[in-house]
C-alpha cells in the first residue's frame, strides 16, 4: 500500500475531505469509497442520481490523418465504423491476446480519437499504444487536462440538463457532445459505468470543484448522492459491467470474458489478432459467468470455486447486491459449466459454501 502522502490526488481531493468522506488507496489514488454509506449511495443511483468523481481515469488523445488507423490496429473494436461524436467499448491487447485494458474509444473527427483509461493502466496503455504507432498519427498523454465527473441514475438528465444549454435528450446512448456546462466547456458523453442512465462529463480540472457542487446543487430535489467507489463497484457489478485486474487480465482473452461483441476479427490487422484466431481455432475451455449464495457468506475475489468436489475455477468479483437484496458474484468456470444451473461450492476460509450459476446481468434497468 503506498504511503497517504505518496497517494495522487484529483482535483476535487479537498472537498471529499471536507465531506468527511471515508478515504483508500485505489491504484495508487487517494480516492473516497463512501460517503454516507455503499447502501444509500447504491439505491440513490438505482432510484434517483448520483455523483462520482471519476478525475482519475486516464484520457489518451489520437490525432493526424491516419489517427483512425492506429485507433484500429491497437483496439479490438471498428473504430472506422464510428461516426463524429459516437463512441463505443473496446479493448487493447496483448500480442497473446491477453488484456492490457478496456477502454472507451469517442471519435471526435475524422482525424481525432479520445480515449478513456482505466486509472491504473493509463501510463501502460500510452506507452502500449505508442510503441505500436507505424501510423501518420500523434499519441499525446492527455489525463492532466481533464478532470471527470460521472452523473448516473433515472434523475441525471434533469440533474445535468438545468447546467447546460445543450440538448441531453439529443445524445444518444453512446454518443458525446461538446458543450458548456455551468459556464465552461466540456464533453458530454452518455456513458457509464452504473447500469443506469447517465451521462460522464470532461472537464478542466480547475473547474472540478465548482462544477461538482454546482451539480449537487442542481440535484437536491431528486436527492442526490455524492457517491464513492464502493456503490460504483456494487452498481457495476449487478450490471455485468467487467473490472480490470477482476474479470480482465493479461492471461485472459475476449471471448473466455464474454466480450466477443467488441472484437471484431473482419476489419484488417490489429494487435493481438493472430493469437485470437488461434483461439478460436480450438474450444474455448473457461468463460465468465454469474453466481449467487445459496448459503450464507460471500463468495469475494480469489476465491476458489468446485464443482462436484474438484476445483473448478475462481470468483472475480462479488459482494453483496442491495437492488436484489442477494450476495452475487462473477467467477470463471468450464464453458460445459458456465451456464445457469450449476451447483457450486465457493471455498470460504476453507469451507466449502454452496452457490448456483445464474443469468446475467444480475441487474438490467427497464427501458423507458
Amino acid at each position: 500500500m503506498t504511503p497517504a502522502a505518496d497517494l495522487k490526488r484529483t482535483p476535487l481531493f479537498d472537498i471529499h475531505c471536507a465531506s468527511k468522506a471515508r478515504m483508500v488507496d485505489f491504484g495508487g489514488w487517494n480516492m473516497p469509497v463512501q460517503y454516507s454509506g455503499i447502501l444509500e449511495e447504491h439505491n440513490a443511483v438505482r432510484t434517483g442520481v448520483g455523483l462520482f468523481d471519476v478525475s482519475h481515469m486516464g484520457e489518451i488523445e489520437i490525432r493526424g490523418p491516419e489517427a483512425g488507423k492506429l485507433v484500429d490496429y491497437v483496439a479490438t473494436n471498428h473504430a472506422a465504423k464510428l461516426k463524429p461524436g459516437q463512441a463505443h467499448y473496446s479493448a487493447l491487447l496483448y500480442e497473446h491476446g491477453g488484456f492490457v485494458d478496456d477502454i472507451l474509444v469517442h471519435k471526435v473527427s475524422d482525424n481525432e480519437f479520445f480515449l478513456c483509461v482505466n486509472a491504473g493502466n493509463q501510463d501502460k496503455d500510452f506507452e502500449h499504444i505508442r510503441q505500436r504507432n507505424r501510423f501518420n498519427a500523434e499519441v499525446d498523454f492527455a489525463s492532466n487536462r481533464y478532470a471527470q465527473l460521472a452523473i448516473q441514475g433515472p434523475r441525471a438528465r434533469a440533474t445535468l440538463q438545468k447546467l447546460t444549454d445543450t440538448n441531453l435528450d439529443s445524445i444518444k446512448y453512446y454518443w458525446f457532445a461538446d458543450g458548456m456546462v455551468a459556464g465552461t466547456g466540456a464533453r458530454i458523453a452518455h456513458t457509464g459505468y452504473t447500469g443506469e442512465d447517465g451521462f460522464e462529463i470532461y472537464i478542466q480540472p480547475s473547474d472540478a470543484p465548482r462544477i461538482w457542487n454546482e451539480v449537487l446543487q442542481a440535484g437536491l430535489e431528486f436527492n442526490i448522492k455524492p457517491c464513492g467507489l464502493g456503490a460504483r463497484n456494487t452498481l457495476r457489478l449487478e450490471a455485468k459491467m467487467a473490472l480490470y485486474g477482476h474479470e480482465l487480465t493479461a492471461s485472459i482473452n475476449p471471448f473466455e470474458a464474454d466480450l466477443g461483441w467488441i472484437v471484431k476479427m473482419d476489419k484488417g490487422e490489429f494487435v493481438g489478432r493472430p493469437a485470437l484466431e488461434k483461439a478460436l481455432d480450438r474450444p474455448i475451455m473457461r468463460k465468465l459467468a454469474g453466481f449467487e449464495m445459496t448459503d450464507r457468506g460471500i463468495g469475494r475475489d480469489g476465491y476458489e470455486i468446485w464443482i462436484e468436489d474438484k476445483p473448478a475455477g475462481w470468483v472475480t468479483s462479488g459482494g453483496p447486491s442491495p437492488t436484489l437484496n442477494k450476495n452475487i458474484g462473477l467467477c470463471y468456470l468450464p464453458v460445459a459449466q458456465a451456464q445457469p444451473g450449476v451447483n457450486l461450492q465457493i471455498v470460504i476460509r476453507n469451507s466449502p459454501v454452496g452457490a448456483v450459476t445464474v443469468p446475467t446481468p444480475f441487474y438490467k434497468r427497464a427501458k423507458t
